[in-house]
């Protein structure tokens, strides 16, 4: 799982780096506000890729998923790229789920499922 999360949100810090540059331009906010925000969310993402793993990780992903859909307000583009990262973030908690429940069964020794097995 946190493969996957840690991808999405270094996609997200990107993101979030250029719509600052867009609000800059486009907003009445100040450069410092529109960089205070904007680096505070940065950050966070960037951080978070550390602690996915620990308790309220992913809450505090869905908190930064929320955000940055917010961002549409300043920047009507995030409204959709808000939704798709949120659809991403969702797809990573999920598969990477299921995918650290096959890792773990698969180092457990147990055999492959159905249809898995090699001829031979």
């Amino acid at each position: 799982m946190r493969t996957l999360c840690a991808s999405t949100l270094i996609g997200e810090f990107f993101v979030i780096g250029f719509a600052g540059l867009v609000a800059m331009r486009t907003s009445d906010l100040s450069a410092a506000t529109v960089w205070t925000v904007s680096g505070i969310a940065m950050a966070l993402c960037v951080l978070l890729c550390g602690f996915i793993t620990r308790p309220g990780g992913v809450q505090l992903g869905w908190a930064l998923q929320i955000a940055l859909l917010a961002g549409g307000f300043v920047v009507p583009a995030m409204f959709f790229l808000g939704a798709c990262f949120g659809g991403l973030w969702w797809a990573s908690v999920h598969f990477g789920k299921k995918i650290d429940e096959a890792k773990a069964h698969f180092a457990a020794g147990a055999e492959p499922a159905a249809g898995a097995e090699s001829a031979g």
